[in-house]
């Protein structure tokens, strides 16, 4: 019977030293030691006006939840920004087609003029303006060959 006081001892006075703090001993009004310093740790507090654990728990998770809505809101910020670029850029990117589209517009409306001029020449002059053209086109081919070789 006395090693189980014994034992009983050892395993109290331990468990005293394992909720001692390295830095030194701070103990409460009770005796006991206050592993957190001046935080109240709610656990055989009873009375004393401190947080229970329960309250502790929610606080952290509500500083959590706090922490995660700003960093949602952050990257919400950051998508916002963007869709505004890509919208911009897509913008910009549909005034450059209009623009190529307008551009095509005109050299087909100037081809088909040319050619509608060339099909009156055609009826008009006879065979020498047809050598002239033939020439024209060859001396052109040559020189495109010459030029990319």
């Amino acid at each position: 019977m006395t090693q189980t006081k014994t034992a009983t001892n050892t395993a109290g006075s331990n468990k005293k030293q394992m909720r001692q703090r390295p830095g030194g001993s701070r103990s409460n009004s009770n005796g006991d030691y206050d592993m957190y310093g001046n935080i109240e740790s709610g656990r055989g507090g009873g009375g004393r006006g401190g947080m229970s654990s329960h309250e502790a728990n929610a606080n952290i998770m509500e500083q959590q939840n706090n922490d995660r809505i700003s960093e949602l809101s952050d990257q919400v910020a950051r998508l916002k920004g963007l869709t505004i670029d890509i919208g911009n850029e897509v913008r910009e990117q549909n005034s450059l087609l209009d623009n190529m589209g307008d551009g095509f517009t005109n050299v087909g409306d100037m081809l088909t003029g040319s050619l509608a001029r060339m099909g009156i020449m055609l009826e008009r002059g006879g065979a020498k303006h047809m050598c002239y053209l033939v020439c024209f086109v060859v001396f052109v081919m040559v020189f495109l060959y010459w030029l990319v070789r």
